[in-house]
């Protein structure tokens, strides 16, 4: 990168230092979900396989399960400056012979003979989940269109994933606990073996966020998994929070 443009951003460990990313120092920025959901999509990935990360960023997710053995990651990203970066992070990371970014629309992704339908045995996705007429947009545009949900995402995000993967292939998502019904609307159509992680920042706190896998075509029951704690009552990780953020397993069997 030239100086003037790399002013503009970090370069930050993620997932146990799995990999190396750049991302934007002021904007949309990875953080402790992406971490739950790479973790989450870990304990689903076999050796080899095709992941797809939808709303990739700077690729953090995908990149971290390419480097803990799968055999190929799609980036897609609607942002262009992002899914430059998730292409850098990739070549930086000596990933780039298994990773594709691809700067799209996640709607616009598997379909018209672009070789993606069908192809992916896991699908991870952190999709925007701020309610448009509840939180507040923030100025930076990037960081507003990475959060904010105008009531169509869940659907829409559903059936790329649908599209993407194989049969008995996976979906892994986080997401708002409050959501938990749109969610399981739209699983209702193609996908079953659900499973439901409540997430919890505290022992004595409510769930803030959901981690949910379902598999195309599984016949299981909805299965709602013993909760995870963030953090203990000093403050730092709980020891299955801290695995998981530094590279570990969320299991969700």
């Amino acid at each position: 990168m030239t100086p003037g443009v790399a002013d503009q951003h970090t370069d930050d460990l993620f997932f146990g230092a799995a990999v190396r990313l750049l991302q934007p120092r002021r904007g949309h920025r990875f953080g402790g979900d992406a971490a739950l959901l790479a973790a989450a999509a870990r304990s689903l990935t076999a050796p080899g396989a095709a992941v797809a990360d939808l709303g990739a960023g700077v690729g953090a997710v995908g990149l971290a399960l390419a480097a803990k053995g799968a055999g190929r990651a799609l980036l897609v990203e609607i942002d262009s400056g992002l899914s430059a970066l998730s292409a850098e992070n990739a070549h930086r990371n000596g990933l780039s012979d298994r990773v594709q970014a691809v700067a799209s629309d996640v709607a616009a992704v598997a379909r018209d003979g672009d070789g993606l339908a069908g192809a992916f045995d896991v699908v991870a996705t952190n999709p925007p989940f701020d309610d448009a007429g509840r939180h507040r947009a923030s100025p930076d545009a990037a960081r507003a269109r990475a959060h904010i949900d105008d009531g169509a995402v869940v659907p829409v995000w559903i059936d790329a994933a649908r599209r993407l993967l194989k049969p008995g292939g996976a979906l892994v998502l986080i997401h708002r606990p409050e959501a938990h019904g749109a969610l399981l609307a739209a699983l209702g159509d193609g996908f079953g073996d659900l499973r439901l992680l409540p997430v919890h920042p505290r022992a004595e706190a409510a769930a803030g966020r959901i981690v949910v896998s379902a598999r195309i075509g599984g016949r299981g029951p909805l299965r709602i998994l013993p909760r995870l704690v963030m953090h203990a009552a000093d403050g730092g990780f709980t020891p299955e929070a801290d695995a998981a953020q530094r590279g570990g397993l969320l299991d969700l069997s």
